[in-house]
């Protein structure tokens, strides 16, 4: 496609002043103030004051019945708020780097308590298990290892075999880069999650300290719109703001999970604003996300606006990098929208490549598509990998080609 020079020069002046808002946006949602947007130190609840000062600041309304933006509602959690930490024979450990506590832990603490191993590899029997189980007194730290193959063998998931263990102190070996979440309760156990290429030997003097407390966190669903020009019928752009907040001292900044989603919401509000469709354009900020997609489950049940009248959900979360383009959750549920959003890339030349995806439960898209809502969810695909650890932090976020992510969006709302 021929560009002429002037085109040119008015695109690359969008692309730069779109990634000046969405960088402003993700540095102030992942500062240290924000304490990662969860649920110690106030994090979400500063994170829900900033978007909605930047709701009211470009002119959304509030919708009725709602006050100041805010839907508020409470979730189950389990915090860590005061002291972690975990040392091998007196060598205290980088926390959220060199380990990381189990999201459903209990507190506790414990000085010099021998590593002792607890194998369940070749476990297949009920009563061997409990046997097995019954072993592990709190006489000593346990290194727990082939939980995956006793899991196989009992057909039960791998996340919920550290619900089966007894109050103690566990080290579980995990391949790969340790990734955090939360919990919304506890389990008996506290375990501590390290890499399996640093595993201390049998014998090692195991201390720890683990404070954790369990709560029902007050959230709010942070909510503007865009008033119609001839239609009362609604498309809603949504992304999550909440993140895993704190765990002891260590911090989970969440730039590219999901403060440039959020900041994109931004952005599209303040284009909106400025720009009236057709339709009515509601923004939703949600909270609860990381603690099971409550924020929007809730919404779904308490609609602001009847769900009859809404016409497309857009959901964003990763919009820290689209050098390979953006993948569509959902696309072969509406293959129509789904080739429309791909004609409209094509016409724009805004992203590399928009993939396809089926149907997945991994985002805010969920509950309204299960409630017959058409629905989108949209990710970027690029970047350092940082998911749900503490490196996600705002420079490492690129923003390469979400420029065009931002564009096809912006069109995308009038093909809806």
């Amino acid at each position: 496609m021929l560009v002429w020079p002037a085109m040119a020069a008015h695109a690359q002046t969008d692309s730069s002043a779109i990634k000046a808002v969405l960088r402003q946006h993700i540095h102030a949602l992942a500062a240290p103030e924000m304490a990662g947007r969860g649920y110690v130190a106030g994090g979400v609840e500063r994170a829900a004051d900033y978007i909605g000062a930047e709701f009211k600041a470009v002119g959304l309304k509030s919708p009725r019945p709602l006050r100041n933006y805010r839907q508020h509602y409470s979730v189950p959690v389990n915090t860590f708020p005061g002291e972690v930490a975990l040392a091998y024979n007196g060598k205290t450990l980088k926390t959220g780097v060199e380990y990381l506590v189990a999201a459903a832990s209990s507190p506790i603490t414990v000085r010099d308590l021998p590593l002792k191993l607890a194998d369940f590899a070749g476990i297949t029997r009920t009563e061997d298990m409990k046997a097995a189980l019954g072993q592990l007194d709190r006489s000593a730290a346990w290194l727990v290892l082939h939980a995956d193959s006793f899991c196989r063998n009992a057909g039960i998931p791998l996340p919920y075999f550290a619900q089966l263990l007894p109050a103690g102190c566990y080290l579980m070996p995990e391949h790969g880069k340790l990734m955090w979440t939360v919990a919304p309760g506890q389990m008996r156990a506290t375990v501590f999650n390290i890499p399996d290429t640093a595993v201390p030997p049998v014998g090692t003097l195991v201390s720890a300290t683990v404070e954790a407390k369990e709560e029902q966190h007050e959230c709010d669903n942070v909510i503007g719109m865009v008033p119609g020009t001839a239609s009362d019928s609604v498309i809603i752009f949504s992304a999550h703001y909440d993140h895993l907040g704190r765990m002891g001292s260590a911090v989970f900044p969440g730039a590219s999970d999901n403060a440039s989603g959020t900041a994109m919401l931004l952005w599209l509000a303040r284009w909106f604003a400025a720009h009236p469709q057709r339709y009515t354009l509601m923004f939703i900020a949600f909270s609860g996300e990381e603690a099971g997609l409550l924020g929007s489950e809730y919404y779904v049940k308490y609609p602001v606006v009847p769900l009859s009248k809404v016409r497309f959900v857009v959901n964003v979360d990763i919009m820290g990098d689209a050098t390979d383009g953006v993948t569509v959750v959902n696309a072969t549920e509406y293959p129509a929208a789904f080739a429309r959003m791909q004609e409209v890339n094509s016409k724009g030349g805004y992203l590399p490549v928009v993939k396809s995806r089926g149907k997945a439960a991994n985002s805010d898209h969920y509950h309204f598509t299960e409630a017959g809502v058409p629905a989108f969810f949209l990710y970027s695909n690029g970047g350092m990998g940082y998911y749900h650890d503490v490196f996600d932090k705002p420079e490492a976020v690129t923003l390469n080609r979400v420029a065009g992510v931002a564009a096809l969006l912006r069109e995308m709302a009038g093909q809806l």
